[in-house]
């Protein structure tokens, strides 16, 4: 019986850990941690106590339900935290991290010294895809670098977008609330909602940082969701590779894109930065195969 390998299981979480660990005291307002998510560009941030030691964690989505519960903004962050942060070692494999993600239902992750303990690093899903996107650059297989030797034959299995989005693709029209927004992300655990124009063409997303910067500047959940969503609406075809799709998601700084059959105003799909990282392997089966092995020297 041959057990098949990837990438993840020869990479440690030091190789994909951010070392800029973001952390606010919990006593500090929800107005005060959003400007700190918002300028850090990050997700979540780590609560600590008065003596500098982690006690919960405050994601999007918590500050999405204290919007939608109607919390004063300047409630303290330990009312809307979740506890205990849950942690992995700076030398545990990927794999096991990523399952321990899975496992638990976190979107991430805070790293402690395998000897001393002391936190040394967050890793969320991005981390991970952005530590397997350099390294498919520069493997000898990527599809970037194999432009160069257009003469050789590809027998290179390539993972194509169609086949790692999520198909339940939701969306609501401009006119709904932005609590009804807020439901629907809550329902259905999605990160952004697509927006619909009358004829059901896709115009615009909101995702959980639009709904925080709303409840930054005061705006009444009841107002539509046309006066908060973004646009435009970024795609790719069904049909693009992951290596594409991941790369346009990393230059432009998004966490999703929405996914297109022939006409752009056909979405049919939605992939993820934490869809790719549950690929495990890059952009090609290549990894999963064990033919390009990385080996953690750390």
């Amino acid at each position: 019986m041959v057990q098949s390998t990837n990438t993840l299981r020869n990479l440690s979480v030091s190789r994909a850990m951010r070392r800029q660990i973001i952390c606010l005291d919990h006593s500090k307002t929800i107005g005060h941690g959003i400007n700190v998510i918002i300028k850090h560009k990050v997700n979540a941030l780590l609560a600590v106590d008065s003596i500098q030691q982690p006690v919960g964690v405050v994601s999007k989505t918590d500050i999405m339900g204290a919007y939608y519960a109607g919390l004063p903004i300047d409630s303290p962050l330990e009312y809307i935290m979740v506890a205990p942060p849950l942690f992995c070692k700076a030398g545990d494999s990927l794999e096991t991290a990523l399952e321990q993600m899975r496992t638990n239902k976190v979107y991430r992750l805070y790293v402690s010294d395998d000897e001393s303990g002391k936190l040394v690093g967050a890793l969320a899903y991005p981390d991970i895809v952005g530590l397997l996107y350099r390294y498919c650059r520069q493997c000898e297989y990527s599809h970037l670098n194999r432009k160069k030797h257009l003469s050789e034959t590809d027998a290179v299995h390539r993972y194509k977008v169609r086949e790692l989005m999520a198909t339940s693709v939701k969306s609501l029209p401009m006119h709904e609330t932005l609590n009804t927004v807020m439901e629907s992300l809550s329902a259905y655990r999605f990160g952004a909602m697509l927006i619909t124009d009358g004829k059901g063409l896709p115009r615009g997303v909101i995702s959980k940082t639009d709904l925080a910067l709303a409840y930054k500047r005061d705006i009444n959940p009841a107002e539509i969701a046309e006066q908060v969503m973004c646009t435009p609406v970024h795609t790719c075809d069904l049909d693009s590779l992951l290596e594409e799709a991941v790369k346009k998601m990393i230059l432009t700084d998004i966490h999703r894109l929405f996914i297109h059959e022939g006409n752009t105003d056909t979405i049919v799909g939605v992939l993820s930065l934490s869809d790719a990282a549950r690929c495990r392997s890059g952009s090609c089966h290549g990894c999963v195969s064990s033919r390009i092995m990385v080996e953690d020297n750390e």
